[in-house]
């Protein structure tokens, strides 16, 4: 799905996720879906973000607003893949920041990633949003790798 331009699989591993977790969902009760971005030139260089078909499949089974304009990533990171936990951490630091903060003030977010490893990429969202406004910050993916 990430590296090979089968990014309708998005949509599919979205909604297993969704019906899986449509009750956690229904109960953590977000007002916006924001799917991890990726800096402009990976997205450019991929041609998408697979973290938007994933909200998108997603969104299409528990009908909540995706806002993907939110979170932005301001820095250009090296690929966590061959990093070790301090690595990562050190990687996303302040690689994130909040494009349009007074839509999140007292907001609760559904963030959505491919994949989470050490949780270094989710954690540092979910601070930059919990710094500009967001009262609660949940996070899902398809896959845990370790």
């Amino acid at each position: 799905m990430k590296y090979n331009g089968k990014f309708n699989i998005g949509i599919f591993l979205g909604k297993i996720l969704a019906d899986a977790l449509k009750d956690k969902f229904n109960e953590w009760e977000f007002d916006y879906i924001v799917p991890v971005p990726l800096h402009h030139l990976k997205r450019a260089e991929r041609g998408y973000n697979q973290s938007d078909f994933i909200a998108r499949g997603i969104k299409s089974i528990i009908k909540i607003s995706i806002n993907a304009k939110i979170l932005i990533r301001t820095r250009f990171t090296e690929s966590q893949t061959n990093l070790n936990m301090q690595e990562r951490n050190e990687n996303m630091k302040n690689a994130f920041s909040v494009k349009r903060k007074k839509l999140l003030k007292g907001k609760t977010i559904l963030l959505i990633d491919d994949v989470i490893t050490t949780g270094a990429t989710i954690s540092e969202c979910g601070r930059i949003l919990l710094e500009n406004g967001a009262v609660k910050v949940y996070a899902a993916s398809v896959a845990i790798a370790d």
